[in-house]
Formats: C-alpha cells, sequence, structure tokens
C-alpha cells in the first residue's frame, strides 16, 4: 500500500481483524454550553460527529454493533469506539462507568473522542490505567494548525492546546488519533504541509482526514447557501490529501483518507461520490506516480 493502513496495523496487532463498534453517548460539549465557547464548531451538527447508531445502553450498542458486524465480517475481535461530541466532557464516575459497560467479552480496545482542550487529569488516569489491559485510543480533533482557520470554524482552542493535549497523550502512553479537516476555505497547501509536520515532530500514532462536508442548519451550511464559501473540487481534494501524505511520516496509521456523512442531512457531501472510489482514486494516482507516504519528509525526525 502507498499509505499505512488502519486496518492492516489492527491485524499486525491482534493477528486478525479487529472492528470498531460505535458508541453513541447522551451528552454535549464545552464549546456549546458556554465553557469555553456557545454554538459549538461552525461544521458540526446536531449528532455531534455520530452518524451511525441509536440511543441506548451502552451494552445494547456494542451487542448490537457486535453481532452484526461479527455476522457480516467474520470479526471476533472489537474496539468500543465512543465517537460523539466530547467523551470526556461527564463526571467521572459516569466517565468510567460507560466504558467498563463496553468491556464485554471480545472488546479488546477502547477509541474515546475528545478535544484537545479537554482532558481532565482524572480521567487521563484511569485511562492510563485502562490501558495496561487494552489498547486505548485518544482521538482528538485539530481539523487545521492555522489558528487563523480555527478561530473562524469557531473551535474554542488554537494550535497551543492541541501541542500540551498531545504531549500530555504521548506521555502516558495512550494510542493518539488526529482528525483533520482537507478543504477548509481558508486553507492552502502550505497549512496541510505544516499539519503534516506538526503530527510527525509530536509523534502522533494516527491520523483521520475528513473531506469539508456541510451539514443542514449550521453556521457553516448557511454561508454555503449564501454564497461565502465554495468547496474546493474533487481533483483539488485528491492533490491535497496526497501532499500531505507525502509529508506525513510513514510509521504513523491513516485510518481514512475520505469521512462520509449522511446525505440526506447534507447540503454538500463528498461531490456526491462514493467515498472508496476517492480513496481508490488517490491510491491509484499515488500508484501510477510511484508517490508513497513519507516520501517528502526530510531529515531525520527523532
Amino acid at each position: 500500500m502507498v499509505y499505512r493502513k488502519y486496518s492492516d496495523f489492527l491485524r499486525e496487532k491482534f493477528g486478525e481483524k479487529v472492528y470498531k463498534l460505535p458508541v453513541k453517548l447522551d451528552l454535549t460539549c464545552p464549546n456549546r454550553d458556554g465553557t469555553c465557547g456557545v454554538g459549538g464548531c461552525i461544521f458540526c451538527g446536531e449528532e455531534g460527529g455520530s452518524f451511525e447508531n441509536n440511543f441506548g445502553t451502552v451494552r445494547e450498542q456494542i451487542l448490537k454493533n457486535k453481532d452484526h458486524i461479527k455476522n457480516k465480517y467474520k470479526a471476533n475481535k472489537f474496539i468500543a469506539y465512543f465517537q460523539n461530541f466530547t467523551n470526556t466532557y461527564m463526571p467521572f464516575e459516569e466517565f468510567k462507568r460507560v466504558i467498563e459497560e463496553a468491556l464485554i467479552e471480545d472488546v479488546v480496545g477502547v477509541s474515546i473522542s475528545t478535544r484537545p482542550d479537554y482532558l481532565p487529569k482524572g480521567h487521563l488516569d484511569y485511562l492510563e490505567e485502562l490501558g495496561e489491559n487494552y489498547f486505548v485510543t485518544v482521538e482528538i480533533g485539530l481539523q487545521t494548525p492555522n489558528y487563523h482557520s480555527l478561530k473562524k470554524l469557531n473551535r474554542g482552542h488554537g494550535l497551543s492546546e492541541f501541542i500540551d493535549a498531545a504531549i500530555k497523550l504521548k506521555g502516558r502512553n495512550l494510542n493518539v488519533c488526529t482528525h483533520i479537516i482537507i478543504g477548509i476555505p481558508w486553507d492552502d497547501d502550505l497549512d496541510i504541509i505544516e499539519c503534516a509536520k506538526i503530527l510527525n515532530v509530536l509523534g502522533i500514532d494516527e491520523v483521520k482526514i475528513h473531506a469539508l462536508y456541510i451539514l443542514k442548519d449550521t453556521v457553516l451550511g448557511k454561508m454555503y447557501q449564501q454564497g461565502q464559501i465554495k468547496p474546493i473540487s474533487l481533483d483539488e481534494y485528491k492533490k491535497k490529501v496526497i501532499l500531505f501524505l507525502r509529508n506525513l511520516k510513514d510509521d504513523i496509521i491513516v485510518e481514512r483518507i475520505i469521512g462520509r456523512a449522511p446525505y440526506e442531512n447534507s447540503l454538500f457531501c463528498n461531490w456526491n461520490t462514493s467515498w472508496w472510489k476517492i480513496r481508490d482514486d488517490i491510491i491509484d494516482v499515488m500508484h501510477e506516480n510511484g508517490y508513497n507516504q513519507g516520501d517528502l519528509v526530510k531529515g531525520e525526525i527523532l
């Protein structure tokens, strides 16, 4: 492969297929309720980044998704994936309870989605302890290293908070996954290269790449409808993803190179093209040109 795939990494680590089981919690975000901001990120809808399942107890969701994936993909090991809003934005005892409820038979890991500026010490102490017996990943959104863009996105944090979070998590031997968006209207190619370089020097373990999709009933959606922003073309997106990958160290795991959102909730999503075709086109271009993840990384990064 021209980049280090997440599925290959999991198979190497566990010796067989491992699939994520999405879990949706009834919570919110400190960037919505006034703790660090109001209204949330301008691209974020009411689902808080989770489109894949309905509410129910954590155990009910885990069992239902486990049965479905086990039958469909013949998998026997799973990672419980808490994916909506800010998973660390709950009292510690509740945080601990929902995680432990997910630790059923065949669950070998836990993945927590959160913000770089909300990592309470007690929560991190618990995750560090959990990491002694489970594969624990903390997913933190950066989206872009451009602090002007972060301000316009109403992220409620800057680049320094992300760097601080990454250092804290790596210091506890936790696996760190970073979310980035390629196609933000105020970013250019230098921002994409700088983003890869920052992840390199911080020793980030994984990255998830998303295209900028635009949801209905969001601030970004209104800007799009009023002609204030225009998505980049699909060809531009492919070129920018390749540029990012070529500047990313080849030992960083790439969970995905394009995301998904329900078309019925979207004003713009992936150029009305299937995510797998976009992914395959990017891989084909890299193969045809002899490109590989990390082939533009210069010097030794310790």
